[in-house]
């Protein structure tokens, strides 16, 4: 199975470049002038390095005729985009279309709207947009603690992964239990064993969850949130949240999450928790994949 678009294809245009470890100062550099837009792809890189299975796809740069890079995009799985001129917005496109491991496109609204047009000239366009809001939260603040909130254990990880897989079905629409329930165990079990995933327990049932998806020195980013049905609506979500972010917020910066446009209830929640809007994204769900 093809997991990453075709190097042969990428590396036969001078402007376009796959990257490894050598170009990482460079390319730490580049995503450096917007930590907002970019806090995913600095991440999984300090995490994971250039070049790794763990990324689930291949690094790209775009360079003018100066040899300057203009863009970099992880073009796989999960692709991230980030564009400083409509050229490398519209090769990263391409790229995208030929790549058969693509599964979602994630970035800002307003660069994800330019991709889109430039995606659909290929003839294929998204099966889903899901327009979401980004929340961010900079400062801690006094709350009534919840015991039982700490770090998973993987003892956890059975109560953890159908949550996350239903979770994931909610906005994507497929199930990654389906299409690749080994992976998905195991990239749920890394996260665990990293101490990213945090969970209140409460005799035996899952009561909240929320994973740290990236981490950085600036920013945290935050997915994959759950609180239990019986604890909605209640406080109980908020406090967790609440907690969570005061423990973060003591070796970041900021804390951000994303959150769909018409969950309204989940933005409520976040906002009695004292995160704030900051900017609109956009998630293209595609057609061409198969995990």
């Amino acid at each position: 199975m093809q997991t990453v678009a075709s190097k042969n294809h990428m590396t036969n245009g001078m402007a376009l470049q796959a990257l490894n470890d050598q170009h990482k100062p460079e390319l730490m550099d580049f995503l450096a002038a917007r930590p907002l837009q970019t806090f995913i792809q600095t991440s999984w890189i300090n995490d994971n390095g250039v070049n790794s299975a763990l990324n689930r796809g291949t690094f790209y740069g775009y360079r003018n005729a100066q040899k300057q890079l203009e863009g970099v995009a992880l073009i796989g799985h999960i692709t991230l985009v980030e564009a400083q001129t409509d050229n490398a917005l519209k090769t990263f496109a391409r790229a995208t279309q030929e790549c058969t491991a693509a599964h979602a496109v994630l970035g800002d609204a307003e660069q994800m709207g330019r991709f889109q047009s430039y995606y659909k000239q290929g003839g294929i366009a998204p099966r889903l947009i899901c327009r979401e809001l980004l929340f961010e939260k900079r400062d801690q603040e006094n709350v009534i603690t919840v015991p039982s909130l700490r770090r998973a254990t993987l003892d956890e990880l059975e109560l953890i992964v159908p949550v996350h897989a239903q979770s994931a079905f909610e906005e994507s629409g497929v199930n990654p239990l389906d299409v690749d329930p080994r992976g998905f165990r195991q990239r749920c079990a890394r996260r665990i064993d990293l101490g990213r995933t945090w969970v209140a327990v409460e005799d035996d049932d899952l009561k909240f969850k929320a994973d740290v998806i990236s981490e950085t020195p600036e920013i945290v980013y935050l997915e994959g949130i759950y609180v239990s049905p019986e604890h909605r609506g209640n406080g109980f979500g908020t406090r967790c949240m609440t907690q969570l972010t005061n423990l973060l917020l003591e070796s970041t910066k900021a804390v951000c999450l994303l959150v769909n446009e018409t969950n309204t209830a989940a933005q409520n929640c976040y906002r009695k928790a004292g995160y704030q809007f900051r900017d609109y994204y956009e998630t293209l769900f595609l057609n061409h994949h198969t995990n």
